[in-house]
């Protein structure tokens, strides 16, 4: 992996059994959740002890069917300085609450060679303090993961050594009783060595908040999107260049209750619109702040979400590489480059 310049995303390496993997990326994130998320309104509605019951389930759960993530949540939580309880609670965020601070674009573009754009979009204040994680785990394929400070990776946008890429967009759904939080499984996702492995841990556990992902591996030739959450799963190829925001677009009656924010409904339909036009740069789109309502990129401190985006990650699979080039807010060329199979 290399950086190509000054980023305002932050990168750190971890290696080594899942609790000290966990440590180091909770000593990498501890003075910005200190600094700021602490203060936020989400942290004490997440971590509120009225959500001990649901937690606890979700945590037992987690630590029952996978070990090593539960490992890897309470090394997180040493590295933070914070009670476990606490840290967990706020990896269950999206499972506890409909609507949280977890936006996100994803531009899907199948192929032979295979392209996922993604724009991470989450706190304002964590602006600067978004870092990129490559992890080495004792057992299991190496990953590039975005993470956020507080937060387990897999939830956002990764790739491993086994050359599967991940893009994932929070889904609001109402009415969820979680028996696993999905950050949980999205992470469970990145340790896959096959895309059939990805899809099937996600039709056989999905009792959890909504999430979408779109995923793709080298020597592959499929992009799948995925909307799971409420004990429904709902995967589908892509075979056309799409896009999508934070709801759910094929569940089905799951996600009748879902809330579609206006922003969400904004962006899927600005880069729905370009796509139409002809738009396959994935790059363009994700950066266009055109249209008539809300922006696809976005920066304005006002954002009716509380989101902003942090990172602009580009995904490419071939048919024996998955390579990633990605940009923090404003850069015009890639901050952070890699590959796997590293030649």
């Amino acid at each position: 992996m290399s950086e190509a310049g000054a980023s305002e995303l932050g990168f750190v390496t971890a290696r080594g059994t899942p609790r000290r993997i966990g440590r180091t990326l909770g000593e990498a994130g501890r003075e910005a959740v200190h600094g700021v998320l602490l203060h936020e309104s989400y942290w004490h509605a997440v971590t509120d002890p009225a959500h001990a019951g649901a937690v606890r389930v979700m945590a037992d759960n987690l630590r029952a069917l996978f070990p090593p993530i539960w490992e890897e949540m309470q090394g997180l939580a040493e590295g933070l300085g914070l009670p476990p309880e606490q840290v967990v609670a706020w990896n269950c965020r999206g499972d506890l609450m409909s609507n949280v601070p977890d936006g996100c674009t994803t531009v899907q573009i199948p192929g032979a060679t295979g392209m996922i754009g993604h724009n991470e979009d989450g706190l304002p204040g964590f602006r600067g303090h978004a870092f990129i994680a490559e992890i080495a785990p004792d057992d299991g394929p190496a990953l590039m993961a975005s993470c956020y400070p507080g937060s387990i990776p897999g939830h956002t946008f990764g790739a491993n050594a086994a050359g599967m890429a991940q893009a994932v967009n929070n889904l609001r759904l109402r009415g969820v009783a979680p028996r696993l939080p999905r950050m949980g499984l999205s992470r469970a996702v990145l340790a896959c060595e096959t895309l059939d492995d990805a899809l099937a841990l996600l039709a056989a556990h999905n009792a959890s908040g909504g999430f979408h992902m779109t995923l793709a591996q080298a020597g592959d030739a499929r992009m799948m999107s995925v909307e799971f959450g409420g004990g429904v799963c709902s995967a589908r190829q892509i075979e056309a260049p799409a896009v999508h925001a934070n709801h759910a677009l094929h569940m089905g009656d799951r996600a009748a209750g879902q809330i579609v924010t206006a922003s969400s409904r904004d962006r899927q339909a600005r880069a729905t619109q370009l796509i139409a036009g002809g738009v396959t740069d994935p790059l363009r789109i994700l950066r266009d702040t055109g249209g008539a309502g809300l922006p696809i990129h976005r920066s304005a401190p006002d954002d009716p979400d509380h989101e902003n985006t942090l990172a602009t990650a580009l995904l490419r699979m071939d048919n024996s590489s998955v390579e990633w080039r990605l940009h923090d807010q404003t850069s015009e060329r890639p901050v952070i480059e890699g590959r796997w199979p590293r030649s």
